[in-house]
């Protein structure tokens, strides 16, 4: 069979038949409720017409020994799976060539180990069920072909983050909520292997020496990795999902994220180039959003990203995506986002979209936005737009330039133009809270007007909040940019729908 090494897989003297799994003790049947003897009726008065007692049924709840040896042969029964997983991949890894295996199709392959591991399960007079052998088949193919046990979450589209806690607990979020999973890994040194599958396959590295890195799967997710000695109960990973079938805006307003009026600004405001910073909270939006407006780039302008890992989806033909490198063993060879962005000015862009603004970058960023490349687009945390304003000044104070507040300031609201803010709510849903512009200075302060704001009602029967999107009825100051590509008409309609 192709992929298999000479010779028949070795015997495995040490392992034996396993044992038949204990049945659990038969639980005695609820006694019958003893049915309570009827009052005699009344001599002189006449008895009421009966009526029928509602059905009560009584139900026994579990008795604590019961439940525990319940838990108990469970418990056994996943370590005799464990067990004999371990048994089997190693039994496997001694009959196959893994570098003939990565030559086929990944079905074909999960066909050839299927065919082997039912040798070895027969030839180690094994006993399993079907549904046992179908779930160890599939176990060592994640192993061997993807993430091992996180295989399956990332299989389902509707998890956004996927959050590893050493090797004993997985969380995911789904809906909006945290849900702790019944994912486990086999012990440390498998969730370590997989850390170092993900990192290595985009260049990097995570260990003693470098033990935090950022990266990303084949389908773009983003992935960070923190492992010991900074963790201290195992390596943590996160992992933000991509959905297969990519968010835009039309969706956003089926989400009831944001209105069909708001909608039709924002896609006005990424269309006809006005510099834009979208702004939140960690897991609001940020880069859905980003994503979004990037929909609305014309297919002719040249577009160059710039990330710590590469995550945005663009759709234009004319993209190059660029992103940061960490030091090497030596220390050496690293490459920042400042590095990033100050290199693209030489690269004839139209925009630059910044992934992620977070450190001094944000200063060469502003440079550029002031210098002709009208539509870039960042992202940064902060929780509404004026803190957006101030995360700004810090980042180019840490920065080390040495340049007075007001000259900062000034440097700011003549790049940014527009600020989107994305928050989570305390129900887990995601939506637009404001749509601010920036409109100058007065005296030593960044004025803001808001265009478009969330408004809060209350909560539906379900805990769901409750709220609608409003135009304030000012005018905006993009008007001008706007109407100079003859869109003005579908910003009036879109502004006249805020009010409804």
């Amino acid at each position: 069979m192709f992929g298999r090494r000479s010779g028949p897989p070795r015997r495995d003297t040490a392992a034996e038949e396993s044992p038949p799994r204990p049945a659990p003790e038969p639980q005695p049947a609820p006694a019958a409720e003893a049915a309570a003897p009827a009052a005699p009726p009344e001599p002189k008065a006449p008895a009421p017409e009966p009526r029928a007692a509602p059905e009560v049924r009584v139900v026994a709840a579990p008795k604590p020994a019961a439940r525990a040896e319940q838990k108990r042969i469970f418990e056994e029964d996943e370590r005799r799976i464990a067990d004999i997983k371990v048994s089997v991949f190693n039994a496997l890894i001694e009959s196959v060539d893994l570098t003939e295996l990565s030559k086929m199709p990944s079905s074909s392959v999960r066909e050839e180990i299927g065919d082997i591991i039912g040798e070895i399960v027969s030839m180690k007079n094994i006993v399993l069920s079907s549904a046992e052998q179908q779930r160890l088949v599939s176990d060592i193919c994640n192993d061997i072909l993807g993430l091992g046990p996180l295989e399956p979450l990332l299989a389902r589209d509707d998890i956004a983050d996927i959050m590893v806690n050493g090797p004993n607990k997985v969380y995911i979020e789904t809906g909006g909520k945290i849900q702790l999973t019944d994912i486990r890994f086999r012990d440390a040194a498998q969730l370590m292997n997989i850390c170092q599958r993900i990192v290595s396959a985009v260049g990097r590295r995570v260990d003693e020496s470098s033990p935090i890195c950022d990266a990303r799967l084949a389908d773009g997710s983003r992935v960070n990795v923190i492992v010991p000695p900074l963790a201290i109960d195992g390596a943590a990973l996160t992992i933000r999902k991509f959905k297969r079938d990519k968010l835009t805006l039309e969706k956003l307003v089926d989400f009831k994220s944001i209105s069909p009026a708001c909608a039709r600004v924002v896609q006005l405001i990424g269309a006809c180039r006005i510099n834009v910073l979208i702004s939140g909270g960690t897991g609001s939006g940020k880069t859905t959003l980003l994503n979004c407006l990037t929909r609305f780039i014309d297919p002719g302008e040249r577009v160059i990203t710039c990330e710590d890992a590469a995550e945005l989806q663009l759709q234009q033909p004319h993209v190059v995506r660029l992103e940061t490198r960490p030091p090497n063993l030596e220390g050496a060879g690293e490459v920042t986002m400042t590095d990033l962005v100050k290199n693209c000015l030489r690269m004839r862009p139209e925009r630059i979209i910044v992934g992620e603004v977070r450190g001094k970058e944000a200063f060469d960023l502003l440079q550029a936005m002031n210098t002709g490349h009208d539509g870039s687009m960042g992202t940064i945390h902060a929780n509404n737009p004026r803190e957006a304003i101030t995360r700004i000044e810090n980042m180019i104070a840490m920065g080390g330039y040495a340049l007075p507040q007001k000259a900062v300031r000034e440097q700011i609201a003549g790049a940014v133009n527009v600020i989107i803010q994305a928050s989570r709510l305390r129900d887990g849903s995601r939506k637009v809270t404001h749509v601010t512009e920036v409109l100058g200075m007065e005296g030593e302060v960044v004025t803001l007007q808001d265009v478009f704001v969330f408004e809060f009602e209350g909560e539906d029967a379900n805990g769901k909040i409750r709220g609608r999107h409003r135009w304030t009825g000012l005018r905006p100051a993009f008007w001008d940019r706007i109407r100079y590509y003859g869109r003005e008409r579908e910003l009036a309609e879109a502004l006249e729908m805020g009010n409804d």
